[in-house]
């Protein structure tokens, strides 16, 4: 069957805000989502690592990060509404039909997460008891049963979102998980050769996110840190940061240059998306460097924060690039950019108001956290 027989567009209604404001909220929100979502990804991984292996400053920090846990999954599981809300604004004809054929998997994204986040509460919760000898060890299991999963509902996500844009894949897939016509929601989309490299590099970018939290909460968060814990903190982000970095190029290579169909790699590698391409490649770097230049001068929160300041712009690069491509691959089958808009000033204006009034309260809470530490210090 033609791929282009399978998007309809042409009962769809006229978007209600224009489509570059639906570009840059669903960019924007994306990359913040990114910022807590790197860290229970990786993170939570890491912490648990880090107790069982770790040394005295290591467990500080382990303890520290879970206990920190619930507050940073609730911040990913919000920000991450507004560019899965923009995705069914602009792209219903490909994301509807791509998580309709993967159903059961796309709603297993949240039976997985209600055990992931009270996992993370119960462990945070044992900690914050003091037990003695550290957590028990039912609540070992459930820290690391808690990282399992939600590495487990990263997959999922990268496997429901890559067929959103494999139109070609959508026959095939109904036609080995449907009953009478109907589609079964069974389709796991697993034979995609795109999702596994996804999933690593996204991997790869969270262990950077990772580092940079290291240095950050140990400048700005941690009153009572000694110095040489913020030494090991300097070192320790050096080198997490480093495998990261690592991690990202080579699974970063096998999806580019392993994945990429023709035409989507001409597009990348040509003018003017290049320099978007390149900057995105060796984006994270830059922490890295950052991190060896602290690690020459001494640890300082300005360091600290440049490191952030640094990784936080690998995954606006990032973000974009994943946007780009997107369009080039489902701009194969319709005209996003060219659908008919009829503003509705009533929605958009409350969703502005209440967008920056929440920017500026979550601003405000890391104001008084920064403050409580400075004031304790």
């Amino acid at each position: 069957m033609d791929p282009h027989m399978l998007v309809d567009s042409s009962s769809l209604a006229p978007l209600p805000v224009p489509y570059w404001f639906i570009e840059l909220f669903k960019v924007l929100g994306f990359t913040l989502h990114l910022v807590p979502m790197n860290l229970w990804f990786a993170g939570i991984m890491t912490a648990m690592f880090l107790r069982a292996a770790g040394g005295e400053h290591a467990v500080v920090f382990s303890r520290r990060l879970m206990r920190q846990m619930p507050i940073i999954v609730a911040y990913g599981v919000n920000f991450g509404i507004v560019p899965l809300l923009f995705m069914q604004l602009a792209y219903s004809q490909f994301f509807y039909p791509a998580t309709i054929l993967t159903a059961w998997y796309w709603m297993a994204i949240v039976v997985l997460l209600i055990p992931a986040y009270y996992g993370v509460y119960l462990y945070s919760f044992g900690l914050r008891d003091a037990e003695p000898s550290g957590p028990s060890p039912w609540r070992k299991f459930i820290g690391w049963t808690s990282a399992v999963l939600f590495m487990t509902i990263g997959y999922l996500l990268v496997n429901g979102l890559s067929l959103t844009e494999h139109v070609e894949a959508w026959s095939l897939l109904w036609g080995n998980h449907q009953v009478a016509g109907a589609a079964t929601g069974t389709g796991a989309n697993l034979y995609d050769v795109q999702i596994l490299p996804r999933w690593l590099m996204m991997f790869g970018l969270a262990l950077g996110t990772t580092a940079a939290w290291v240095v950050l909460d140990a400048a700005w968060f941690f009153r009572e840190a000694p110095e040489a814990y913020r030494r090991w903190a300097g070192r320790f982000a050096l080198g997490l940061a480093t495998v990261g970095a690592a991690w990202f190029a080579a699974a970063g290579s096998w999806y580019v240059f392993g994945t990429w169909p023709d035409g989507l790699f001409e597009r990348m590698f040509a003018w003017p998306t290049l320099p978007l391409t390149l900057a995105t490649a060796v984006a994270p770097g830059l922490p890295v460097a950052l991190l060896v230049l602290m690690a020459v001068r001494g640890f300082t929160r300005a360091g600290a924060t440049s490191v952030a300041a640094a990784q936080f712009g690998a995954l606006a690069l990032n973000a974009i690039s994943r946007q780009v491509v997107q369009n080039i691959r489902v701009g194969a089958f319709a005209d996003l950019a060219g659908r008919p808009t009829e503003i509705e000033w009533g929605p958009l204006v409350t969703f502005l108001v209440l967008f920056v009034a929440g920017a500026l309260v979550i601003l405000w809470m890391v104001a008084q956290v920064v403050k409580a530490a400075r004031g304790a210090a």
